[in-house]
């Protein structure tokens, strides 16, 4: 038997396995993939944002440990000014180098991984989740632990367990769209800022270009214009405003996030599927926008998409508490604070076009509290990443890998100290989870 079984190796359940592995338990982390890191590895997702409210940096622990080891590399420049003026800090980093990172900082910490591994139910007994089935290589296991992490971003080993959820916005049960990230290298990026700058008007986020030379690596949304001429052409289909890209921990390569799947729903099986289409379509059409009409991308060349298509939302668990876009915006304090986020309100419209944002003021942070990962009708399941209990508008928030990041690492405490202590984990002495996290390194204002 197992004392902490993850399930789900994205960012949030590889740092959730490696700080419940740190903390004494003997701990697995199952991954239906060949590799950690989630959106980041498996869905192209980058750079992170962000690690920092104004000049404070708020997500420090294990996640940051990670872009440290990288930096060591020379597989991320760390955390850099964000040149899309959106929010304080992008991290960007090499996927490849990132993989290996995870999986090692967790086998160094005494856990285990198992990949190619898909649930298939819990087995309950009680109020407690005994087992869970998982299918591998032709063979059904069935696997037994004192707690269980959900970490699998769509709350399905919480649904397994009969947990109440909720799917989407109020009015109408629709998530944020779902995207398809593309790859592109051989990107001249004196070339895009050049563009820039002598036609501010096709970049209406900015109010100051001279943002664009502040990062070691470039980040830019705008080119309205060319990408509605291209609309209006039948060039383009992707229901957006404009073309959002990155710059990678290699110079001259960018991940484009641009494009924008909508009405569909990402926990069932054949709208997913048809995401997928959908996006490479949509993939297809922006590799040829760029090369023919962004100055900068004429010599380009595409790499990869994906692999899969990206989720910024699908379930949400109904917590012992849900954390709202009040408590956000009023600061709100929580005696069960376990992490802090600077991150703005980000949804991308489940319509289409438009993108809502809400700042938060300059340096100010989001208090996280633990009891949006519990829930009163399972004694041992924790769930951690995206599928926390949160309003729609609250969780566009806090769904970002840093921030879940240091969520998970306080996560890894609480589910090694409930099997440890043998209580439930709504039932945990949560000063010694911030005792220990502040230990360990993570940032706590409390």
């Amino acid at each position: 038997m197992f004392d902490v079984i993850v399930l789900g190796g994205g960012f949030s359940g590889s740092i959730t396995g490696i700080a419940a592995a740190r903390s004494g338990a003997k701990t697995l982390v199952i991954e239906n993939g060949a590799f950690f890191g989630g959106s980041l590895t498996s869905n192209g997702v980058g750079p992170m944002m962000t690690f920092h409210a104004g000049d404070k940096q708020v997500v420090q622990g294990i996640a940051d440990e990670l872009i440290t080891r990288l930096k060591e590399q020379k597989k991320s420049p760390g955390h850099i000014f964000d040149t899309t003026g959106f929010t304080y800090t992008v991290t960007p980093f090499d996927a490849e180098a990132m993989k290996h990172e995870l999986e090692l900082m967790l086998v160094e910490s005494g856990g285990k991984p198992l990949y190619h591994a898909q649930f298939v139910e819990a087995v309950k007994k009680d109020k407690n989740i005994q087992s869970i089935k998982v299918y591998c290589k032709g063979q059904l296991l069935e696997l037994d632990a004192k707690v269980f992490v959900d970490a699998t971003g769509d709350a399905i080993v919480a649904a397994s367990a009969g947990i109440p959820l909720k799917k989407g916005r109020d009015s109408d049960s629709k998530n944020q769209p779902m995207t398809l990230t593309m790859r592109v290298i051989n990107v001249d990026i004196e070339k895009v800022k050049e563009y820039a700058r002598n036609h501010p008007e096709e970049f209406p986020r900015y109010t100051d270009m001279s943002i664009l030379d502040k990062g070691d690596r470039l980040s830019i949304a705008g080119f309205t214009k060319l990408f509605d001429e291209a609309k209006k052409r039948g060039e383009i289909s992707i229901p957006r405003e404009d073309i959002l890209f990155f710059e990678t921990n290699n110079k001259g390569e960018v991940i484009m996030n641009t494009t924008r799947i909508i009405d569909l729903d990402p926990t069932d099986p054949w709208d997913y599927s048809e995401a997928e289409f959908i996006g490479r379509k949509q993939c297809r059409e922006l590799e040829q926008f760029l090369k023919k009409y962004i100055p900068g991308f004429e010599n380009s060349m595409t790499i990869s998409t994906g692999p899969t298509v990206g989720i910024r939302s699908s379930r949400q668990i109904k917590g012992v508490y849900t954390l709202t876009l009040k408590d956000l915006l009023e600061k709100k304090k929580f005696k069960d604070t376990i992490a802090h986020c600077g991150y703005p309100v980000d949804i991308h419209s489940p319509d289409g076009e438009g993108t809502e944002s809400n700042k938060p003021q300059w340096g100010d942070t989001y208090n996280i509290p633990y009891s949006i990962s519990v829930t009163n009708e399972i004694d041992n399941l924790i769930v951690s990443g995206r599928a926390v209990s949160a309003t729609f508008e609250a969780q566009s928030a806090i769904r970002t890998t840093p921030t879940v990041g240091a969520v998970g690492h306080a996560l890894g405490i609480a589910a090694a100290l409930s099997a440890a202590n043998n209580v439930s984990v709504r039932d945990i002495d949560i000063k010694e989870v911030q005792q220990k996290l502040v230990e360990q390194g993570a940032y706590l204002d409390i």
